[in-house]
């Protein structure tokens, strides 16, 4: 089958880095919070991942639509790596939140590298091999695979925190080295063309990318409201993520770190669910903008409904609940995304996407962080609910202009056309 190699050095490259990153996602805030920092500290330090990510989406684009995807990739990777030991470092020193803020914004310029690049080498990678399935289920079988990365690293590294809570960093370091060897053996710059790239056109080639993502993005009728829909979306997601790490073990009323790593591995299986769930729906032919609307309105809902209830045994579940709507929602999405944004400047868009989702993940960690410190995380988690529930007329909006466009009515392939005014060698005919 055309694609077979392409789609499984994704899903590798998935499986690692997401394993990798989920080692410690469920002792993060425990171990800043160990480090000195109150949860307002917290948040204003993951606050500040979100803010690098914002800074860089755009310069680091640059890469990605000149030098290559890999190289994009292999960047993010060694930054990361320097970047979570430079945690290690910090937290055994207590080293404070000014220096908090200024290792997570490294870590969110590593994560612009990755955002987008990886996405865009793996569709322009399948038209270029000649792949004719829906892009939809590549998506979804990543995010089956980055559910079972998630839940297992999550586990682990819940487990390796109850020893201490800097081993689960130690480790995610340790699994970069393999998922850098990914990069430089298996991952090959298909379908796309790498241009010579000058340090010195370095704001040049920014403006470029910036009018690329004008053109193609803000004044896109469909992708234009989708972006925005996401930077609400972005107001909660990473905020609820990092909050439940405390507010669960207040419901629960006991001090167990690995509590949170096995919660943390359920959000990784109820992604995984989630995700599975696409295929069937996809046989429904159920439009994709309908079921990004009906995901988005039950994320919210559940959101609310465990902030109000208060119940260990009833919050929980209705937060997976709300993870699996996103396992649905979440390919679904990339794959329309996809659909609307042409090749040459697809990381471009997807990084433009990513920033604006980033930006809302910077804002809303600041703003309900503060809101939990001064009324408490359950009321936070009600205004989140609250904004999320804000997105929708934003969907509504990309799914009514969508309508009126063929390219949505007919349901095509999400695989890419061949680019034929940058013809490469070995590419399939035009």
């Amino acid at each position: 089958m055309p694609g077979r190699g392409t789609i499984r050095t994704y899903v590798a490259i998935v499986a690692v880095t997401t394993f990798a990153q989920a080692l410690i996602w469920g002792v993060n805030t425990l171990f800043l919070l160990d480090a000195g920092l109150d949860i307002f500290g917290v948040m204003v330090a993951n606050a500040a991942f979100a803010a690098g990510q914002v800074l860089f989406e755009v310069p680091t684009g640059v890469v990605a639509d000149t030098v290559g995807r890999r190289a994009s990739y292999l960047l993010c990777i060694a930054i990361l790596f320097a970047a979570t030991l430079l945690y290690v470092w910090l937290g055994a020193i207590h080293a404070g939140l000014t220096a908090f803020v200024l290792a997570s914004m490294l870590l969110g310029l590593g994560y612009t590298f990755f955002s987008g690049a990886v996405e865009a080498w793996m569709v322009d990678a399948l038209g270029f091999e000649g792949y004719e399935g829906k892009v939809d289920v590549v998506f979804a079988r990543g995010g089956m695979t980055q559910g079972a990365a998630m839940l297992s690293g999550a586990v682990i590294g819940g487990f390796l925190g109850q020893l201490d809570l800097a081993i689960p960093y130690v480790a995610r370091a340790v699994m970069l080295v393999p998922a850098a060897l990914i990069g430089v053996f298996l991952m090959h710059d298909l379908g796309f063309t790498p241009r010579r790239f000058r340090l010195s056109r370095l704001g040049e080639e920014t403006r470029t990318i910036a009018s690329a993502g004008v053109k193609y993005g803000l004044q896109s009728s469909v992708v234009r409201p989708l972006m925005l829909a996401g930077l609400l979306q972005g107001a909660f997601f990473m905020y609820g993520f990092y909050s439940w790490q405390v507010y669960f073990l207040d419901l629960l009323d006991r001090d167990l770190v690995w509590v949170n790593g096995v919660i943390a591995a359920l959000v990784g299986l109820s992604g995984i669910a989630g995700a599975a769930l696409v295929g069937p729906l996809s046989r429904l032919r159920l439009r994709r903008s309908t079921i990004v609307f009906t995901m988005m309105a039950l994320q919210a809902v559940v959101i609310v409904l465990a902030a109000l209830l208060q119940v260990f045994w009833v919050a929980v579940p209705l937060y997976l609940l709300g993870t699996l709507a996103y396992g649905i929602q979440a390919p679904v999405r990339q794959a329309w995304l996809n659909a609307r944004i042409p090749s040459a400047q697809r990381a471009t868009i997807i990084s433009l996407d990513a920033m604006f989702m980033e930006a809302g993940g910077a804002g809303g960690q600041v703003g309900l962080g503060y809101f939990a410190r001064a009324f408490s995380i359950p009321a936070s988690w009600v205004v989140g609910g609250a904004i999320q529930l804000a997105a929708l007329p934003f969907i509504w909006r990309a799914r009514q202009a969508a309508a009126a466009d063929p390219l949505e009515t007919a349901e095509p392939s999400t695989a890419p056309q061949p680019d034929c005014s940058r013809p490469v060698a070995g590419q399939r005919a035009c």
